[in-house]
């Protein structure tokens, strides 16, 4: 039987640290399979994506900058891309080319996995607007949480999303009450990476039982979570999210459900903590 084999295809996509993590699986599970990172520029893609299937692969991932173009280029789509508007896992399905979005499942699921039971917390705050945003937003909305704030410099671009996500989801220029009564705030914005230290947030006007999760893993205690920490409020990095989003991809591609362990954790923080 032919080797089963993946990609995950972006410009530029030597940072990815997909390959790690569905090599680390393909091997756990000695699986026959192969998944590699293939750089396309964005002139290429649309050939690109015409054209993989014919290389001999049944799929992959597709990250910045070309979410949106997957979005645009496949036959069918699944409930999460169509409400995210991205398109972040490519498969077939009886010959037809489907895209999918998972990044709203690994969000959640890593707040499974760290905060069980978090969605009966209350009202969500989320900063930023941008695309890690609509997939956060999705999963809070999948998970029945019926008051999200968005929280955008740029009060338009929240505004755009509260009107696309509907009833619950309001838009909101600053934090100031807004976390007041909040169960959870969340960081989709850049703030808080290596270089762009800045404090999210304040999570000192949270309430005690409040949760505190930031989707940037690089670094992995952000200053938003440190002063969370400090504060004594439960708190959820980003990495989880990574690791968790590669599931469902695995799966259809290899055949296999892969789990994500400590093991695996620990290999991708070693990655991080590396470079």
């Amino acid at each position: 039987m032919a080797e089963k084999r993946a990609f995950v295809t972006g410009h530029p996509i030597a940072h990815s640290r997909s390959p790690k993590i569905h090599g680390y699986w393909l091997q756990q599970y000695g699986i026959d399979g192969s998944y590699q990172a293939i750089d396309v520029a964005p002139a290429d893609f649309a050939d690109f994506l015409k054209s993989f299937c014919e290389n001999g692969y049944r799929g992959g991932n597709v990250t910045i900058p070309h979410k949106e173009a997957a979005f645009a280029g496949v036959a069918r789509r699944d409930h999460a891309a169509d409400e995210i508007g991205a398109v972040n896992t490519l498969w077939f399905e009886d010959g037809v080319l489907w895209g999918g979005n998972t990044d709203g499942y690994g969000f959640a699921a890593n707040l499974d996995q760290y905060a069980p039971g978090w969605a009966v917390n209350g009202p969500a705050v989320v900063l930023g607007a941008g695309g890690a945003s609509r997939a956060v937003i999705h999963a809070l909305k999948e998970r029945g949480i019926k008051d999200i704030r968005i929280v955008n410099r740029t009060l338009a671009r929240a505004e755009e999303l509260s009107r696309q996500f509907g009833p619950g989801v309001s838009a909101h220029g600053a934090v100031g009450e807004l976390v007041a009564d909040a169960g959870l705030l969340v960081n989709t914005t850049a703030l808080g990476m290596h270089g762009n230290e800045t404090l999210a947030a304040d999570p000192a006007g949270l309430p005690d039982h409040a949760i505190v999760t930031d989707i940037v893993y690089v670094p992995l205690e952000t200053p938003l979570l440190a002063a969370a920490r400090a504060r004594g409020l439960k708190t959820v990095d980003g990495l989880g999210m990574l690791l968790h989003q590669a599931v469902p991809g695995f799966e259809r591609w290899f055949g296999r459900k892969p789990e994500v362990t400590p093991e695996l954790r620990r290999m991708i923080v070693a990655d991080i903590e590396g470079h």
